[in-house]
């Protein structure tokens, strides 16, 4: 749940509430007892802790599995500079 933040027009108190976001914002003051309460904009305070919340968790789903640095994919050869397409075991026996 989150902690909401309020301030009184009338006397100036400020006080935090621990509240569903379902619920109705607080109008009665606690100190002077009127209904002049104010919920205030503040930065919201969580962190994330606990194994497993690392930016890189969700990266790499994004690149296929054998993409190298520059997004050649080793397994299927892109990207290789061979000039010619044979290889040792074609070459014929003279």
């Amino acid at each position: 749940m989150p902690i909401y933040e309020y301030q009184c027009e009338a006397c100036g108190h400020q006080l935090e509430a621990l509240q569903k976001i379902s619920d109705a914002p607080l109008k009665d003051c606690p100190s002077c007892h009127r209904a002049a309460l104010n919920k205030l904009v503040s930065a919201a305070g969580f962190q994330l802790k606990g194994s497993g919340w690392y930016v890189t968790d969700y990266s790499d789903k994004k690149k296929p599995k054998g993409a190298g640095k520059d997004g050649n994919d080793a397994a299927t050869g892109s990207g290789s500079t061979e000039s010619s397409g044979s290889t040792p075991n074609d070459t014929a026996a003279v």
